[in-house]
């Protein structure tokens, strides 16, 4: 499977039959006129999560976020079994016949645009619908104080160490209050699978929606969004501990994993859509469209334009209102492919491509540039031997750009939880600007493996090109009474030892400390209040090193 799920505003209905699809087409409406929906009044169609969102970024509600005409979507209906998929971003909907004369009826209505096939007889099955026109609202998720609790991450320690993923975790950004929307093929054994015991315990899966079915999500589809979700979201400490431990989720299925067909990308719009209007910040897609079973479907290398796909447009439009859309590139790097597909060429998501665990790029990985000559990917993580946990419970090791992506995207949900001021663009740039080929960007891994401890001084605003190859960055408060905490930066870390002395020589305080996979590290040191007032100094010694900083003891408490 190369492709994951999306979600979407409109609830299509359920049934627990279904029949295999006629031909399946899109059609397009002319307009939105005589709409009951008002741009002035978003909370009838917008979580107030997704209007907060555009307000924090000042992004305008258009009338490209107003749902689809009803009374279009009616008037469609009554000459079709079943409405597959509503976009109000293309103002569009897809719907399944075999009888032309519904065609022609369809064609003669005066809002109608055109149609066009995304699906041939005998390809994926189609569920009859019960349209239902409610908003889905949100779950009430707020942000909360930083935990600076240390993770034991088991299996999952080599893949977040080598992007300094833990640097964050350390500081207490495990994605508190951050919402991402996994888009993908199925979540089998999500709902009792141990990895997953603190999500539902915490309530931190916020929502799900099979939008092949129209259901909510049955864990019994395919495991594999369930094991992109681990690689975020599991929480089994000396086991696996994800990316973002702490995020909520919605489970999203777009993807109809036995076959290929361009249908399967209105069900990823649809599935954006949803994302955008509950309020996630970020969406995980590891999905790669390329190629179709109906060879008439098919893009082309031409295509990979990022303006020519309808997913490639909808990933773009997601990102313009204000979500960070995080992308797999693919995994046809050994194929006669060999390029990204879409999404990933869309110009403002972020592909992620895929290195061993000795940072070596994986042959799998689909490659740039997009056709017009633009960085593909973005960036890269570990995506070949990447741990998982199975359906299970156990952990695995598996291949692909579908494990890189969630690597990535946890982790850029903990680093914009610290900033979020702080819009997605900007954040796509300042995680480019730490990668390891940051200065010679190519089109295997793009600007290369980022380094989330510099990401995070980045998107605190302390300056990075003078943080030495070791430095004392700050020691807070001074002066001190009782305690203080210092800030310390090893690009390669290694065992240190801590003292303080007094003016006079003398060592009154001496501590060893092992930083393990950690270059930004936070020590406090407390328990001073009976020593005397006056002024020490701080030293910090490595093998390579000694840095050291003044620092007041005042007499009082302030």
């Amino acid at each position: 499977m190369n492709k994951i799920l999306a979600a979407f505003l409109w609830i299509l209905g359920t049934s627990v039959f279904s029949q295999i699809a006629p031909d399946v087409y899109l059609v397009n409406f002319a307009d939105k006129q005589n709409s009951p929906f008002s741009i002035d009044l978003p909370q009838d169609f917008l979580s107030q999560r997704s209007i907060n969102r555009r307000t924090r970024f000042q992004i305008s509600i258009t009338e490209q976020d107003l749902p689809v005409n009803p009374s279009y979507i009616q008037g469609v209906r009554n000459f079709v079994p079943s409405i597959l998929t509503v976009s109000k971003w293309f103002n569009s909907v897809s719907i399944n016949t075999n009888n032309p004369e519904s065609l022609d009826s369809i064609r003669s209505l005066p809002y109608v645009r055109s149609i066009k096939s995304t699906c041939t007889s005998q390809g994926i099955p189609v569920y009859p619908d019960k349209l239902n026109i409610s908003a889905v609202k949100a779950s009430n998720i707020q942000a909360s104080l930083p935990d600076t609790s240390y993770y034991n991450y088991g299996q999952g320690s080599h893949q977040i160490g080598m992007i300094k993923g833990h640097i964050l975790h350390n500081q207490g950004y495990q994605g508190q209050g951050m919402v991402i929307a996994v888009l993908d093929g199925g979540f089998t054994g999500a709902d009792n699978n141990p990895a997953f015991d603190s999500l539902w315990k915490n309530h931190q899966i916020l929502g799900t929606w099979d939008f092949i079915k129209n259901t909510p999500v049955s864990f019994h589809e395919h495991p594999h969004g369930a094991w992109v979700l681990s690689i975020m979201a599991a929480n089994l400490p000396g086991q696996m501990v994800g990316t973002a431990p702490k995020a909520g989720y919605y489970l999203l299925r777009t993807e109809y994993g036995p076959t290929e067909y361009l249908l399967e990308e209105d069900y990823w719009i649809s599935g954006a859509e949803y994302a955008d209007s509950v309020g996630a910040d970020l969406i995980n897609s590891s999905i790669s469209y390329t190629t179709f079973d109906d060879s008439t479907m098919n893009h082309t290398y031409q295509d990979m334009d990022g303006n020519t796909t309808r997913i490639t447009k909808a990933a773009d439009i997601a990102a313009s209102k204000g979500i960070l859309v995080v992308t797999s590139a693919g995994n046809k790097g050994d194929s006669p492919w060999r390029y990204i597909g879409a999404p990933a060429d869309a110009d403002s998501v972020l592909t992620v491509g895929a290195v061993d665990a000795e940072r070596i790029y994986a042959s799998f990985s689909s490659i740039g540039p997009t056709i017009n000559g633009r960085v593909k990917p973005n960036l890269a993580a570990q995506g070949d031997g990447t741990a998982f946990v199975a359906t299970d419970g156990n952990i695995y090791t598996g291949n692909g750009t579908s494990f890189s992506s969630p690597l990535i995207c946890g982790l850029a949900a903990c680093l914009w939880q610290s900033n979020r001021s702080v819009n997605n663009y900007d954040l796509i740039q300042l995680m480019q600007e730490t990668g390891s080929q940051a200065l010679n960007p190519d089109f295997y891994l793009g600007y290369g493996l980022p380094d989330f401890s510099k990401a995070f001084f980045d998107v605190q605003g302390i300056e990075i090109d003078n943080i030495q190859e070791n430095s004392l960055l700050r020691i807070f408060p001074n002066p001190f009474y009782s305690s203080f905490t210092i800030d310390y930066y090893a690009p390669k870390p290694e065992p240190l030892v801590l003292e303080i002395w007094d003016l006079t020589g003398r060592l009154v305080y001496r501590e060893e400390h092992d930083p393990g996979y950690n270059s930004f590290q936070r020590i406090k040191i407390s328990g001073l209040e009976n020593l005397n007032p006056g002024i020490f100094i701080t030293r910090i010694t490595t093998s390579q090193s000694v840095t050291q900083a003044r620092i007041m003891k005042q007499r009082t408490r302030q």
